[in-house]
């Protein structure tokens, strides 16, 4: 099993990153058919009350190396990694490994 996991920076607009993250960008990730599993997290603030290192986590799970080349190659993944800069003013980091 492989996962991609997405670490999005503090958005400059916390309320607009959430209207367009649900209802543009993860219905772009729902048409890759590649995912066998997605989960999303958002962070809470630290036990200090400061701000946690990253915002919100993304979690998608394939098969395999191949079936993540494949999903995020397809007309689907493309344009769903193009959607990031349209809401993700704080950034993104992008990680790739294997479960397990």
């Amino acid at each position: 099993m492989i996962k991609l996991t997405v670490l999005y920076g503090h958005p400059t607009d916390p309320t607009a990153f959430e209207e367009y993250y649900a209802n543009t960008h993860m219905p772009l990730v729902g048409k890759i058919k590649e995912i066998e599993k997605a989960e999303t997290t958002k962070f809470l603030d630290e036990a200090d009350g400061s701000k946690a290192a990253y915002y919100r986590m993304a979690e998608l799970w394939f098969a395999d190396i191949d079936a993540l080349q494949a999903g995020m190659g397809s007309a689907a993944g493309q344009a769903t990694a193009a959607d990031i800069a349209n809401f993700a003013t704080g950034g993104v980091t992008i990680l790739t490994g294997t479960v397990g």
